[in-house]
Protein backbone atom coordinates (compact mmCIF):
# COMPACT_ATOMS: atom_id res chain seq x y z
CA UNK A 1 0.00 0.00 0.00
CA UNK A 2 2.70 2.42 0.90
CA UNK A 3 4.60 1.91 -2.54
CA UNK A 4 0.70 3.03 -4.00
CA UNK A 5 0.44 5.83 -2.06
CA UNK A 6 4.55 6.87 -3.07
CA UNK A 7 3.73 5.99 -6.99
CA UNK A 8 0.72 8.21 -6.05
CA UNK A 9 2.64 11.32 -5.03
CA UNK A 10 5.28 11.04 -7.79
CA UNK A 11 2.60 11.59 -10.08
CA UNK A 12 1.40 14.69 -8.44
CA UNK A 13 4.54 16.10 -8.21
CA UNK A 14 5.35 15.68 -11.80
CA UNK A 15 1.73 17.20 -12.27
CA UNK A 16 2.60 20.35 -10.46
CA UNK A 17 5.61 21.05 -11.92
CA UNK A 18 4.39 20.69 -14.91
CA UNK A 19 2.22 23.51 -14.37
CA UNK A 20 4.23 25.52 -12.54
CA UNK A 21 7.10 25.33 -15.27
CA UNK A 22 4.02 26.82 -17.94
CA UNK A 23 3.42 29.41 -15.61
CA UNK A 24 7.07 30.16 -15.22
CA UNK A 25 7.53 30.49 -18.88
CA UNK A 26 4.73 32.30 -19.77
CA UNK A 27 5.61 35.50 -17.22
CA UNK A 28 7.18 38.00 -19.02
CA UNK A 29 10.52 38.01 -17.40
CA UNK A 30 12.47 40.79 -19.36
CA UNK A 31 15.49 39.76 -21.67
CA UNK A 32 16.27 43.56 -22.25
CA UNK A 33 15.69 46.58 -20.65
CA UNK A 34 13.48 48.79 -21.84
CA UNK A 35 12.66 52.45 -21.01
CA UNK A 36 9.99 54.66 -21.42
CA UNK A 37 8.61 58.40 -20.75
CA UNK A 38 5.90 59.50 -18.01
CA UNK A 39 4.58 62.46 -18.16
CA UNK A 40 1.73 62.05 -15.43
CA UNK A 41 2.72 61.77 -11.72
CA UNK A 42 0.17 58.72 -11.39
CA UNK A 43 1.39 56.71 -14.63
CA UNK A 44 4.67 56.11 -13.20
CA UNK A 45 3.16 54.06 -10.15
CA UNK A 46 5.83 55.70 -7.37
CA UNK A 47 5.38 54.07 -4.11
CA UNK A 48 8.00 56.46 -2.40
CA UNK A 49 8.67 60.26 -2.37
CA UNK A 50 11.25 62.81 -1.39
CA UNK A 51 9.68 66.11 -0.83
CA UNK A 52 12.12 69.24 -0.74
CA UNK A 53 10.83 70.23 2.40
CA UNK A 54 12.56 67.56 4.35
CA UNK A 55 15.58 69.08 3.96
CA UNK A 56 14.88 71.63 6.87
CA UNK A 57 15.59 74.96 4.72
CA UNK A 58 13.32 76.66 3.06
CA UNK A 59 14.02 80.27 1.82
CA UNK A 60 11.17 82.94 2.71
CA UNK A 61 11.39 86.11 0.62
CA UNK A 62 9.64 88.55 3.17
CA UNK A 63 12.14 87.69 5.60
CA UNK A 64 15.66 86.76 3.56
CA UNK A 65 17.99 83.75 5.86
CA UNK A 66 21.22 83.34 3.87
CA UNK A 67 21.70 80.29 6.13
CA UNK A 68 18.72 78.32 3.71
CA UNK A 69 20.87 78.42 0.79
CA UNK A 70 21.93 74.77 -0.44
CA UNK A 71 25.45 73.84 -1.32
CA UNK A 72 25.31 72.49 -5.30
CA UNK A 73 25.62 68.97 -4.24
CA UNK A 74 23.92 67.56 -1.28
CA UNK A 75 22.22 64.42 0.05
CA UNK A 76 18.23 63.81 1.00
CA UNK A 77 16.74 60.54 1.94
CA UNK A 78 13.16 59.51 0.83
CA UNK A 79 10.08 59.07 3.02
CA UNK A 80 10.87 54.89 3.19
CA UNK A 81 14.76 55.83 3.50
CA UNK A 82 16.47 55.40 -0.11
CA UNK A 83 19.67 57.80 -0.30
CA UNK A 84 19.86 60.27 -2.84
CA UNK A 85 22.57 62.38 -4.05
CA UNK A 86 21.64 65.88 -5.67
CA UNK A 87 24.06 67.92 -7.42
CA UNK A 88 22.98 71.07 -9.80
CA UNK A 89 25.44 72.50 -11.89
CA UNK A 90 27.51 75.61 -10.74
CA UNK A 91 26.71 78.66 -12.86
CA UNK A 92 29.83 80.76 -13.53
CA UNK A 93 27.95 83.71 -13.29
CA UNK A 94 28.68 85.27 -9.61
CA UNK A 95 25.45 87.28 -8.95
CA UNK A 96 23.09 84.27 -8.84
CA UNK A 97 22.15 83.07 -5.41
CA UNK A 98 22.70 79.32 -4.24
CA UNK A 99 20.34 77.02 -4.80
CA UNK A 100 17.53 76.98 -2.36
CA UNK A 101 14.11 75.75 -1.24
CA UNK A 102 10.80 77.40 -1.56
CA UNK A 103 7.12 77.28 -1.35
CA UNK A 104 5.32 78.53 -4.34
CA UNK A 105 2.67 80.82 -3.09
CA UNK A 106 0.86 83.99 -4.47
CA UNK A 107 2.90 88.20 -3.60
CA UNK A 108 4.50 88.62 -1.26
CA UNK A 109 5.71 84.93 -1.82
CA UNK A 110 7.37 83.52 -4.67
CA UNK A 111 5.14 82.29 -7.86
CA UNK A 112 5.22 79.52 -10.03
CA UNK A 113 3.48 77.35 -12.63
CA UNK A 114 3.57 74.74 -10.05
CA UNK A 115 0.90 74.07 -7.37
CA UNK A 116 -0.03 76.16 -4.82
CA UNK A 117 1.74 75.22 -1.93
CA UNK A 118 4.22 72.88 -3.48
CA UNK A 119 8.22 73.04 -2.38
CA UNK A 120 10.28 73.73 -5.12
CA UNK A 121 14.25 72.75 -5.13
CA UNK A 122 15.44 75.70 -7.55
CA UNK A 123 18.68 76.25 -8.66
CA UNK A 124 19.13 79.75 -8.21
CA UNK A 125 18.27 83.38 -9.37
CA UNK A 126 20.21 86.79 -10.25
CA UNK A 127 18.69 88.83 -7.51
CA UNK A 128 20.20 92.40 -9.24
CA UNK A 129 17.78 91.46 -12.05
CA UNK A 130 14.35 92.78 -10.35
CA UNK A 131 13.17 95.49 -11.09
CA UNK A 132 9.40 97.21 -11.04
CA UNK A 133 7.09 96.80 -13.83
CA UNK A 134 4.04 98.79 -14.51
CA UNK A 135 0.60 96.70 -13.44
CA UNK A 136 -0.71 94.45 -15.73
CA UNK A 137 3.02 93.50 -17.45
CA UNK A 138 3.80 89.97 -17.91
CA UNK A 139 7.04 88.84 -15.71
CA UNK A 140 9.73 88.08 -18.03
CA UNK A 141 11.74 86.29 -15.71
CA UNK A 142 14.77 86.73 -13.92
CA UNK A 143 18.34 85.11 -15.01
CA UNK A 144 19.14 82.21 -12.55
CA UNK A 145 20.74 78.88 -12.77
CA UNK A 146 19.44 76.66 -14.90
CA UNK A 147 21.27 73.42 -14.17
CA UNK A 148 21.04 70.79 -15.01
CA UNK A 149 20.37 68.70 -12.45
CA UNK A 150 21.11 65.30 -11.24
CA UNK A 151 19.70 63.09 -8.92
CA UNK A 152 21.46 59.44 -7.98
CA UNK A 153 19.77 57.13 -5.91
CA UNK A 154 21.96 54.70 -3.46
CA UNK A 155 19.75 51.87 -4.91
CA UNK A 156 18.55 51.71 -8.43
CA UNK A 157 15.24 52.14 -8.92
CA UNK A 158 12.01 50.82 -11.39
CA UNK A 159 11.70 54.21 -11.97
CA UNK A 160 11.57 58.33 -10.53
CA UNK A 161 10.24 61.55 -11.86
CA UNK A 162 9.19 65.04 -11.06
CA UNK A 163 7.44 68.39 -12.12
CA UNK A 164 10.06 70.61 -13.96
CA UNK A 165 9.57 74.09 -14.92
CA UNK A 166 11.91 77.56 -15.20
CA UNK A 167 11.69 80.54 -13.76
CA UNK A 168 9.96 83.11 -16.52
CA UNK A 169 6.47 83.86 -18.16
CA UNK A 170 4.91 82.45 -20.98
CA UNK A 171 8.54 81.10 -22.81
CA UNK A 172 8.36 77.85 -24.85
CA UNK A 173 10.44 75.75 -23.85
CA UNK A 174 11.96 71.67 -23.85
CA UNK A 175 11.82 69.87 -20.59
CA UNK A 176 14.49 67.13 -20.63
CA UNK A 177 15.06 63.72 -18.55
CA UNK A 178 17.98 61.36 -19.03
CA UNK A 179 18.59 58.06 -17.13
CA UNK A 180 21.75 56.14 -16.64
CA UNK A 181 22.12 53.08 -14.80
CA UNK A 182 24.93 52.12 -12.40
CA UNK A 183 27.93 51.80 -14.69
CA UNK A 184 26.53 55.81 -16.28
CA UNK A 185 25.31 53.78 -19.33
CA UNK A 186 22.06 56.16 -20.83
CA UNK A 187 19.68 54.35 -20.84
CA UNK A 188 16.66 56.58 -22.54
CA UNK A 189 16.58 59.89 -22.95
CA UNK A 190 13.31 62.67 -23.85
CA UNK A 191 12.16 65.80 -24.33
CA UNK A 192 8.77 67.55 -23.80
CA UNK A 193 7.60 71.25 -24.72
CA UNK A 194 6.20 73.50 -21.90
CA UNK A 195 5.41 76.68 -21.56
CA UNK A 196 6.46 78.42 -18.12
CA UNK A 197 4.56 80.68 -16.31
CA UNK A 198 3.95 82.26 -13.14
CA UNK A 199 0.41 81.62 -12.88
CA UNK A 200 0.18 79.04 -9.70
CA UNK A 201 -1.77 76.83 -11.98
CA UNK A 202 0.45 73.19 -11.72
CA UNK A 203 0.70 73.80 -15.41
CA UNK A 204 4.53 72.68 -15.24
CA UNK A 205 5.10 69.06 -16.97
CA UNK A 206 5.75 65.96 -15.21
CA UNK A 207 8.85 64.37 -16.24
CA UNK A 208 9.27 60.89 -15.81
CA UNK A 209 10.73 57.63 -16.63
CA UNK A 210 10.46 54.12 -15.98
CA UNK A 211 12.23 50.88 -16.90
CA UNK A 212 11.47 47.14 -17.01
CA UNK A 213 14.04 46.21 -14.31
CA UNK A 214 15.42 48.21 -11.63
CA UNK A 215 18.22 50.00 -13.25
CA UNK A 216 18.37 53.25 -13.47
CA UNK A 217 20.96 55.14 -10.78
CA UNK A 218 20.96 58.63 -12.19
CA UNK A 219 18.67 61.01 -13.84
CA UNK A 220 19.45 64.57 -14.90
CA UNK A 221 17.07 67.03 -15.85
CA UNK A 222 17.37 70.10 -17.84
CA UNK A 223 15.99 72.57 -20.27
CA UNK A 224 16.28 74.49 -23.23
CA UNK A 225 16.61 77.89 -21.80
CA UNK A 226 19.62 77.55 -19.00
CA UNK A 227 19.56 81.24 -18.84
CA UNK A 228 16.94 80.67 -16.40
CA UNK A 229 16.48 79.29 -13.16
CA UNK A 230 15.61 75.60 -13.38
CA UNK A 231 12.90 74.05 -10.91
CA UNK A 232 11.42 70.89 -9.76
CA UNK A 233 9.19 69.81 -6.95
CA UNK A 234 8.83 66.56 -4.61
CA UNK A 235 10.84 63.34 -6.97
CA UNK A 236 7.85 60.16 -6.99
CA UNK A 237 10.25 56.80 -7.05
CA UNK A 238 8.80 53.56 -8.03
CA UNK A 239 11.65 51.30 -6.37
CA UNK A 240 9.66 48.07 -5.71
CA UNK A 241 9.49 45.09 -7.61
CA UNK A 242 6.58 44.77 -10.24
CA UNK A 243 4.04 41.88 -10.03
CA UNK A 244 5.45 40.05 -12.67
CA UNK A 245 8.37 38.95 -10.32
CA UNK A 246 5.67 38.59 -7.79
CA UNK A 247 4.06 36.25 -9.59
CA UNK A 248 7.28 34.44 -10.04
CA UNK A 249 8.03 34.29 -6.40
CA UNK A 250 4.68 32.61 -5.79
CA UNK A 251 5.21 29.63 -8.29
CA UNK A 252 8.54 28.95 -6.47
CA UNK A 253 6.98 28.91 -3.67
CA UNK A 254 4.06 26.48 -4.75
CA UNK A 255 6.91 23.85 -5.66
CA UNK A 256 8.58 23.95 -2.33
CA UNK A 257 5.07 23.43 -0.27
CA UNK A 258 4.53 20.80 -3.03
CA UNK A 259 7.43 18.99 -2.49
CA UNK A 260 7.62 19.82 1.32
CA UNK A 261 3.82 17.71 1.49
CA UNK A 262 6.16 14.71 -0.55
CA UNK A 263 8.23 14.56 2.08
CA UNK A 264 6.05 14.41 4.53
CA UNK A 265 4.57 11.06 3.86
Amino acid sequence: MGVTIERLFNKLSVKYFSAIAAIITVLPLPVKAATFLVTERAGLGGNDEVNWESLGKVFNPSAPDFSAFLPNSFSATSQRGLGLDINITPTNKPQITPPFVFQTLPPPGIRSNFALGDFILFGGIDPTGFIPLPPGTPDPGTQGNGGPFSISFAQPVFGAGTQIAVDTSKLKIENSIAAFDKANNLLGTFSVPNISSLALDNSAVFLGIRSDTPNISRLVFSSSAPQYGLAINQVSILAVPEPTYTLAILAFGISGAVLKRRKSY
